[in-house]
């Protein structure tokens, strides 16, 4: 969206003293532990772009507050699986040999708009070690929530995710829709923790030298969020709102996270499951 469509959707300036009403109106409180999903083109002009929104949710939850976003660099992958747009071929050996290695602190967020990439760089922001799908955070628990995150199970019962789901995190989107929520990786885990998976290959630094490695990782069914979100729109467990001109949603992780297990694991086992 460009910043003349922003303009033309917003009544006026949204300025972080509104953002703050909007969210503390949609449930935010001081001391939440959140997981953000935003877009800030959704809000509307914002007077200081992702910079405002950043301070707005800090100030909503407060010095005890914890603030986390999905850092992820899809890049760091083998390019043999690009398709949006795909590499040549041809390509392939050049960009698994050069390609710089992952580092928390210099590698770039890829598709996950402007306020998580701000984010990533803000003063005292933690990243967390996976190549491919890290997360960022900011505030007393950041670095619990990112301790650990296994190479080959970045969203299961050892990831940021699990972390999150044991201090009773909040999730918050922004403007963003159910085939984004990265929450929901942690439910397909738990629904199906010997699912299918696939190879892929990353860059990182090991014992101080770059290394292109081989990973098996689980596959995901992204399209299924869009229909457990669909039904857990109407249920109680959610907060709808307007962050700005954002439509908003703020629900609990954890039993978010075992309706969907139930669902996914009742389909799984359905004779209908596949049709």
């Amino acid at each position: 969206m460009t910043e003349a469509a922003a303009i033309a959707r917003s009544s006026g300036p949204v300025t972080q003293a509104r953002l703050v009403v909007d969210l503390q109106r949609l449930g935010v409180l001081p001391g939440m532990a959140l997981l953000v999903h935003t877009s800030l083109s959704r809000i509307g002009w914002v007077c200081g772009g992702a910079r405002t929104v950043i301070e707005s949710l800090l100030q909503a939850v407060g010095p005890d507050g914890t603030i986390v976003m999905p850092a992820q660099s899809s890049e760091l992958s083998d390019p043999s699986g690009w398709c949006n747009p795909p590499a040549p071929e041809s390509w392939w050996e050049t960009i698994r040999a050069t390609m710089p290695p992952y580092d928390p602190h210099l590698t770039p967020t890829r598709g996950m708009g402007q306020i998580a990439e701000v984010f990533r760089t803000w003063p005292g922001v933690r990243r967390s070690t996976h190549p491919q799908v890290s997360f960022t955070a900011l505030g007393p628990l950041a670095a619990d929530i990112l301790a650990t995150q296994p190479m080959e199970d970045p969203f299961g019962t050892h990831s940021p995710l699990a972390a999150l789901s044991s201090h009773n995190a909040q999730v918050l989107m922004i403007g963003t829709g159910w085939d984004t929520c990265t929450a929901l990786h942690l439910a397909e885990r738990l629904a199906e923790p010997d699912g299918p998976r696939f190879q892929d290959g990353t860059c990182i630094t090991a014992d101080g030298e770059r290394r292109w490695i081989r990973i098996s990782l689980p596959k995901t069914k992204t399209e299924r969020f869009t229909l457990f979100g669909a039904r857990l729109d109407g249920n109680a467990l959610l907060r709808h709102g307007h962050i700005g001109s954002a439509a908003s949603r703020l629900f609990p992780l954890t039993p978010t996270i075992r309706m969907a297990v139930q669902d996914w694991s009742r389909q799984e086992q359905s004779p209908q499951s596949d049709q």
